[in-house]
């Protein structure tokens, strides 16, 4: 066989394997292959490929890219017309719907007796996206096109093959000689966040919703553009065929899924108008842990023969209609902006609005998040502004209707002392760290720096402390607590152990008993454990996940307090600016006052050693990369470990020394040198290799195991995403209970944890037998084993 024959065979091979792992994918949310495999795959038939160009072919999944931008959109007459739906606003609504289908196909009414006969519908989400068509010929995709008015739209052929989830050669067998698709072309909400923030990087505009990310990446001239984008396909219907299909609605898709097309993961059939009330409730609920914006359910009777039986109106079918959620956008004006005072300091805008019904509840206050993002608007006090509200979310203004501004419109000004306490108001800086330097911006925050001589402050931070998942002090709501602050009883969370029956009483609202039971709460709470403490100190950027891991982690709030940040970036998900916040809070002198006052009235409980699993856990290796020395990556701190053995060998190593390591270049080597020259560098080198012997972490170390703990000799399986937390946190938490943590799934496996998405793991687990935890069940049994 020549070698253009073997390049041919493989092509075909690795085309093949990709077009099915693309299917498991996106199809069957059953991903066969982790990513690093897939893109091995896909980057060697590229190399084929550049190769053998002669063997490039349009179906093949490197060809979606994007080619040469266009001049000009062609257009697209839709031999079926893509109509648009009516609108149910209301529950009568939809219920008028159901009775004119059924008055349509002269089906009997319900009366004293029964309810009459039933109209099967299909019932999917309605994305919030751009309506495409795609037209496949011999199970090619030759075109794509917009829906435009109904009847044109615009070829944007070149822009749908880049869309990942689009099948560029039908799956399977069975399809018609010519099938058009018709679908939603939309933008995932994580995508879409993603993409925001590289625009913004960028100095470009970001996009106000996924909807409009969407339109206008399909709109883009260049292709390539197009490809650079986090789009989506879903299938919800077919217009032209030239064979014969299923007889319902529901079995279309399950046909069009089955050729490789992607539908709606939602889809379900429902008998009767109170099921399909039912499914739009539960759709309603859960709209906001979708992974895509909806603005609305699709209902559609599902038997074809019925549909044809009710026909059309004018622009819309008889037997289809989208059931819209209450709108989550307005306008409204906006009247004014007040600046509010958070725990940290914050000193936020708020915006003060004429109220406006929006998604059901009446907005007057909004968000403005920061003064660079009312910058980025260009919001004026006076401007008409479009407000948004999604779920429990704080309603945020999105944008301005810049031709209604007023000509007495007013510039929003950031104010130069706190509004409560009257400090001064200072512009947060920003430090960026990176290879043993730092570099200094202005950040996006104004912070009052009266900390807790600032009222609002201390009301935030006590507020915070006493909360249930921080210490947890029954009775102690917001107003009790501004009370306190107000009348000068409480300037410290330490004071509230101070409190006394005499002192409550006299207060407003409080009478014998309830100054009683607030006294009980707060002597229930001197016995906190140690995450829960840490928790309620309120540091920024620790939450309640992050208390758990320090705590678990090094034991004990002296290790935590004196944890240097090269060090505390050596668990899990605490990454260098979470580090360095944790430091500069444990460092303040303030702060070291009033978790020294706490101590003098608390006892922590679960303070002990550190966590087993951190013994011996570092290498030099390891503690020379936390240093950032510029030119010394990874692999070249590795030989440097190798060759001198110990951190003081590395330091004094001199140019002869260097020249020892194998592949070290001479840039390394200079950089290396004039690193460790520097005093305060190795001085703290030094003070981290100290901080690790002190805490058993160094190489040197005794190594411990994790015996007497729950899971001690048990190896569990993550697989899947998981919605709470991140994989890393979830396998730390099974370790801190002496799991080990595997990556494949054997028969000694003792149990499988799966997310959305799991794949080959679940399923070799099932066939094992392993017993399988969906994530609910995890949750529940980490709760039980952690106490």
């Amino acid at each position: 066989m020549s070698s253009a024959q073997a390049a041919a065979e493989r092509i075909a091979q690795l085309r093949s394997e990709l077009d099915a792992h693309n299917y498991r994918y996106y199809v069957l949310d059953e991903p066969s292959v982790p990513d690093a495999e897939y893109d091995r795959l896909f980057n060697e038939l590229k190399a084929l490929e550049a190769e053998h160009p002669e063997l490039i072919t349009p179906e093949s999944p490197t060809q979606r890219v994007g080619g040469e931008a266009l001049q000009a959109f062609g257009q697209v007459r839709h031999e079926v017309p893509m109509l648009s739906l009516g609108n149910a606003f209301e529950e009568q609504d939809l219920l008028d719907f159901d009775r004119r289908v059924r008055e349509g196909l002269d089906l009997p009414g319900g009366d004293l007796f029964g309810d009459g006969v039933s109209v099967v519908y299909s019932c999917e989400p309605k994305l919030d996206g751009l309506a495409v068509s795609l037209l496949y010929e011999n199970g090619q995709l030759v075109r794509g096109a917009t829906r435009g008015d109904g009847t044109t739209g615009e070829d944007i052929t070149s822009n749908v093959r880049t869309v990942r989830n689009i099948p560029l050669k039908l799956h399977g067998s069975g399809w018609p000689a010519a099938l058009e698709v018709r679908g939603e072309i939309y933008m995932p909400k994580e995508g879409f966040e993603a993409l925001n923030a590289r625009q913004l990087e960028s100095g470009g505009k970001p996009f106000a919703n996924p909807r409009n990310a969407a339109a206008g990446s399909l709109r883009q001239l260049d292709s390539k553009i197009t490809a650079s984008r986090p789009l989506e396909l879903c299938a919800y219907g077919v217009g032209r065929s030239d064979g014969e299909l299923p007889a319902t609605h529901f079995d279309i898709l399950q046909a069009l899924k089955g050729w490789g097309l992607p539908i709606s993961r939602e889809l379900k059939r429902a008998s009767g108008i109170a099921e399909c009330q039912a499914y739009y409730r539960d759709i309603g609920e859960r709209r906001d842990a979708l992974p895509y914006e909806i603005d609305g359910v699709v209902f559609k009777v599902d038997a074809v023969a019925q549909q044809r039986e009710l026909g059309f109106r004018a622009r819309e079918p008889r037997w289809a209609i989208a059931h819209k959620f209450p709108a989550r956008e307005e306008l409204t004006e906006l009247l004014g902006v007040e600046f509010q005072v958070g725990r940290t300091g914050a000193v936020t805008p708020v915006a003060r609005l004429r109220p406006v019904q929006v998604a059901g509840v009446t907005v007057s206050n909004a968000s403005l998040h920061n003064m660079d993002e009312v910058a980025r608007l260009g919001v004026m006090v006076g401007d008409t502004v479009i407000v948004r509200r999604a779920g429990d979310v704080i309603p945020q203004v999105l944008g301005v209707v810049a031709e209604r501004r007023p000509v007495d419109a007013q510039a929003i000004q950031v104010p130069q002392h706190c509004p409560v306490c009257g400090s001064a108001v200072e512009r947060t800086q920003l430090v960026k760290r990176s290879k043993g330097r730092s570099s200094t911006s202005e950040g996006s925050i104004y912070r009052c720096v009266g900390r807790l001589a600032c009222q609002a402050q201390l009301k935030q931070a006590i507020i915070h402390f006493v909360s249930r998942r921080a210490m947890d002090i029954d009775g102690l709501g917001d107003k009790i607590v501004e009370q306190l602050v107000d009348t000068g009883l409480v300037a410290s969370p330490a004071d509230l152990y101070k409190l006394h029956f005499e002192q409550l009483v006299v207060l407003d609202g409080f009478a014998e008993l309830s100054s009683r039971n607030l006294l009980a709460a707060i002597e229930a709470s001197r016995t906190p454990t140690l995450a829960r403490f840490i928790y309620a100190l309120g540091i920024p950027d620790v939450g309640e996940e992050t208390a758990k891991l320090l705590a678990r982690a090094l034991g004990s709030l002296e290790r935590i307090g004196k944890a240097l940040p090269e060090v505390l970036t050596y668990l899990p998900d605490v990454g260098l600016e979470v580090a360095h916040e944790i430091r500069s809070f444990f460092e303040d002198e303030h702060n070291r006052q009033v978790i020294a006052a706490l101590q003098g009235y608390l006892e922590l409980q679960d303070e002990g050693d550190m966590h087993p699993q951190f013994a011996a856990s570092t290498t030099l290796a390891e503690l020379l990369g936390k240093l950032d020395i510029p030119f010394i990556a990874s692999t070249g701190a590795q030989r440097l470990a190798e060759r001198f053995g110990s951190l003081e060998a590395v330091i004094a190593a001199d140019w002869l020394d260097l020249r020892q390591v194998e592949r070290l270049n001479e840039k390394a080597a200079r950089s290396l040198r004039d690193f460790f020259d520097v005093p305060a560098n190795a001085a703290r080198a030094r003070a981290i290799e100290v901080q690790l012997l002190a805490f058993g972490m160094h190489w040197q170390s005794e190594r411990k195991t994790a015996a007497g703990l729950p899971l001690a000799g048990q190896s569990w399986v993550l697989t899947g995403t998981l919605e709470s937390m991140s994989r890393d946190v979830g396998k730390q938490r099974l370790e801190a209970l002496g799991a080990k943590v595997a990556g494949s799934v054997s028969a000694k496996t003792a149990c499988v944890v799966a997310g959305p998405g799991a794949g080959s793991k679940l399923g070799k687990a099932r066939e094992l037998g392993v017993t399988v935890l969906e994530e609910e069940a995890f949750l529940a049994e980490l709760a039980r084993l952690e106490g």
